[in-house]
């Protein structure tokens, strides 16, 4: 059953909304007042809210604006409640980010197909989906039934095939698409001005590549390059920002798919920038163990190239080696054809610190 918080000072349209939502079969909270609303919201999480705007203590508009500040609910469908009908108002609502707009006085159906519309839409954009190129086109289908923009983005996203060491994009060109790697393995990476790579990320299957530089649009600030033959679905950049533009709700979900692991990299980066080289060849292990751990075989045997491995810790390939060669001797791995196995993942874990 779907909660839904009604936030309205005239006890009289209080009881009779709270009645026709009862009845549909939604569960309702009531709140007299902006002040008690804006708690109800933060402690219980409804799934929408609706909203008179013409209150006393805090009105509508403030309601909305503390929520939003709210990361925990900030995404919760909003309707706004109003007598008014000024475009002025109308304005001011939808730029501080309500999902609609109701007149008094409304019917029943209007008020219940708004509502229901509204958390169709949110259901759609709270879920994830399959990350392969199947599970985004699903989602981007989605996406543009919600604003009717069909016409608007590409019905159908391009494929290309990328050969081992080919470039997907180099640093210092533009960006012009959102990549995502439906096969395969794809690393990103800066070179400083003696021409040393330094490895940034490393890509797997179901993952987006290069969507910091496109959106901010700027140039790229690194290369992203196939580690082997890769698959990459290709979302130009006209149809990214079309999407994200004309709907706020699709906007929210894109950056949460994008930003999934942006914490989890500057973490990685910092440490990688300060520790000493052996919890440095630790961390990079166990990095690259949960990019790509999962798909080798069951004995978690890595593969990885020397070089790169060196080029992610930043150190050179001589240092790598010894370094391997010392967490050999403890234990901590195994080194068989070229591939690594870690051996003792808890106290791989504790030397990176």
């Amino acid at each position: 059953m779907k909660k839904i918080l009604l936030i309205e000072d005239n006890l009289e349209i209080r009881e009779n909304i709270a009645e026709i939502l009862t009845l549909a079969n939604y569960e309702v909270s009531q709140a007299e007042n902006g002040k008690v609303g804006v708690e109800m919201a933060k402690s219980q999480k409804p799934d929408l809210i609706i909203c008179d705007i013409m209150m006393p203590q805090l009105d509508g508009y403030g309601v909305l604006h503390l929520l939003s500040k709210n990361p925990d609910t900030a995404g919760i469908p909003f309707i706004f409640l109003t007598a008014k009908s000024e475009k002025e108002d109308f304005r001011k609502g939808m730029n501080l980010g309500a999902d609609d707009y109701l007149i008094k006085p409304f019917d029943d159906l209007e008020l219940l197909d708004a509502i229901e519309m509204r958390l169709k839409k949110n259901d759609i954009l709270k879920s994830d989906f399959n990350r392969n190129a199947e599970g985004l086109n699903n989602f981007l289908q989605e996406a543009k039934g919600l604003e009717n923009l069909e016409n608007l983005v590409s019905k159908d996203q391009k494929t290309i095939v990328l050969k081992k060491k080919q470039y997907l994009f180099s640093e210092g060109s533009y960006p012009n698409a959102l990549y995502f790697l439906n096969k395969g393995r794809i690393k990103t990476s800066k070179s400083n001005e003696d021409g040393r790579e330094y490895i940034t990320n490393l890509y797997k299957a179901g993952d987006f590549i290069g969507y910091i530089d496109l959106l901010e649009e700027q140039r790229y600030r690194e290369s992203a390059v196939a580690l082997e033959e890769s698959e990459v679905t290709i979302v130009p950049r006209e149809d990214f920002f079309t999407l994200i533009h004309n709907n706020r709700d699709v906007a929210n979900k894109f950056i949460k798919i994008l930003s999934d692991n942006l914490v989890e990299k500057e973490e990685r980066l910092l440490k990688l920038a300060y520790n000493s080289v052996r919890k440095r060849v630790a961390e990079a292990l166990l990095f690259v163990e949960s990019q790509y751990g999962k798909e080798e075989k069951k004995d978690s045997k890595l593969s990885i190239s020397r070089e790169d491995l060196a080029n992610i810790v930043g150190a050179s390939s001589e240092t790598v080696i010894r370094t391997l060669a010392d967490l050999k001797d403890e234990k901590l791995i195994e080194i068989n054809g070229g591939k690594i196995t870690i051996m003792n993942r808890d106290k791989l874990a504790r030397l990176r610190g």
